[in-house]
């Protein structure tokens, strides 16, 4: 067993600036040093000044890019001596940037009583067929978090330790795979066989998407590239795929298909859908060239910093003009600052989910100066009053009494746009599924900002920064207040009319 001074961890080792050493800024031994390092890539040793430092590149972005390295503290303090003009940064981990749900998280119940369960159903309003893989989570005591929770077999049934045959929860929360809305009982009594019904998803409804952007033609915006940078995109009747990567370290290249996790499908239904309701849904640009990058490995509830940058830089260099990242957390990481300031040199825009952690400050690495940052809004009367999307309602309220900030937002000065996040129905793997997050928000702005750019001479210019602020223009020219404040909105909702 390695001792604790010469276990190995992994880093990106990244140029003084940006991904890649190159230009007229660049360390013409930095450039030596990364490509040296490429050809050493898996042999565990790179040479820097006459000798030889246990190093082992595992990863790359270009020849003269970021590396991504495993190496002991000892080489780290090395390769920081003998190579100053590179960075040493530890690998950095995010996850998607979805609304948080209604979750256990004291002790359920005694121990004594714990052996104690009951079992609820979950069925279906259309016929009454049982909801297979459906999240249910009953509490005693919301506050505290109090109760117990499971996931539906075959049959909809699920086993709740709840230490008696029937109880009183102060909340019943059932958070479905798909095909049907979530669903919130308050002061709730539930007994050995207590059936639930969750009501289908109808996918002529009107949810905030709709409300705001309607259902486009199939040419709205056209000459647009965008990729979604997430879990990846599944094959689905409602989408069209114009390929993509796969930036796992370790996983196929071409695979950037849905990792299994479904949000980047519906991500990308949100930007891009082409189908028509009843039997499909419409997203607010379906004219857009789609491109998946999948930085989440299979199964996979988070991405490295690596990954994300290393999408990114393909992106890039795939000529996409927007890209996606409805993800986030953690403190700033240089490597992702150096992804997004590179893209935005080299004219496309980086459309980030700010978070969603109730009103706190705007996460990493929406916030970066770079990127343009979203926060999540909604609106009354466009999901059932019986979903658990009701306790997303919060102040402040807009000029139109009807619209909200969500209450899971984050918000602050960096905020730039806001759009539709609450219950939003879109693209799953299986079907259909209404999601809420800043997650959601993000794509229905980046699908707003496609149509803005589409029919603008703007991306005709050259690709560079000023290509970029040409484009940031744009967007933002379209924007309305809804009457929220600049903290919560930006310069309000991008409009397409």
């Amino acid at each position: 067993m390695a001792t604790k001074a010469s276990a190995t961890e992994q880093y990106v080792l990244l140029p003084a600036r940006g991904l890649r050493a190159m230009g007229r800024s660049a360390n013409p031994d930095a450039q030596e040093f990364l490509r040296g390092a490429e050809a050493t890539r898996g042999s565990g040793s790179v040479g820097i000044e006459g000798q030889q430092v246990p190093m082992k590149v595992v990863d790359s972005i270009g020849a003269d890019g970021a590396k991504l390295v495993e190496l002991s503290g000892s080489s780290v303090l090395a390769v920081r001596s003998l190579m100053p003009s590179l960075r040493l940064v530890p690998v950095r981990w995010y996850t998607p940037a979805t609304a948080p749900r209604m979750q256990v998280e004291a002790r359920a119940v005694p121990a004594a009583t714990r052996s104690h369960t009951l079992v609820v159903q979950v069925v279906s309003k259309e016929g009454g067929r049982p909801v297979a893989g459906a999240t249910v989570v009953a509490l005693v005591d919301i506050k505290n978090r109090l109760g117990a929770s499971g996931r539906t077999d075959a049959s909809g049934r699920v086993q709740l330790a709840l230490g008696a045959s029937s109880i009183k929860l102060q909340g019943l929360y059932v958070y479905p795979a798909a095909g049907h809305w979530s669903l919130r009982k308050r002061s709730f009594t539930v007994s050995n066989g207590t059936k639930v019904t969750l009501l289908p998803l109808e996918l002529d409804y009107t949810d905030a998407l709709r409300h705001f952007y309607g259902n486009p033609a199939l040419t709205a915006g056209k000459g647009v590239t965008v990729g979604v940078v997430d879990t990846g995109i599944a094959d689905h009747p409602d989408l069209v795929i114009s390929g993509g990567a796969n930036t796992v370290t370790g996983e196929k290249p071409e695979d950037w298909g849905d990792n299994g996790i479904g949000h980047g499908t519906h991500v990308a239904g949100i930007v891009a859908a082409r189908g028509t309701a009843p039997e499909g849904v419409r997203g607010v640009a379906p004219g857009v060239k789609l491109r998946s990058y999948r930085v989440f490995g299979q199964g996979e509830g988070s991405a490295s910093s690596f990954a994300i940058a290393k999408a990114i830089d393909q992106a890039v260099a795939d000529r996409c003009d927007l890209i996606n990242m409805s993800l986030g957390g953690g403190p700033t990481d240089p490597v992702l600052v150096a992804a997004i300031e590179d893209a935005r040199d080299a004219g496309t825009l980086c459309i980030i989910a700010s978070g969603n952690n109730g009103r706190q400050p705007v996460s990493f690495p929406a916030f970066v100066g770079s990127a343009i940052a979203v926060s999540a809004m909604g609106r009354k009367g466009t999901f059932p009053a019986s979903s658990a999307d009701a306790e997303d309602v919060a102040a402040p309220y807009g000029t139109d009494k009807k619209n909200f900030v969500a209450a899971f937002s984050n918000v602050g000065p960096e905020i730039d746009l806001t759009g539709p996040g609450v219950a939003i129905i879109s693209t799953v793997p299986d079907g259909h599924d209404a999601l809420s997050g800043t997650s959601m928000a993000c794509p229905a702005v980046t699908g707003a900002a496609a149509r803005a750019l589409g029919p603008s001479s703007v991306l005709k210019k050259k690709r560079n920064a000023t290509r970029s602020d040409a484009m940031v223009k744009t967007v933002l020219a379209t924007a309305r207040t809804l009457g929220f404040g600049p903290t919560f909105e930006g310069h309000g909702l991008p409009r397409t009319k």
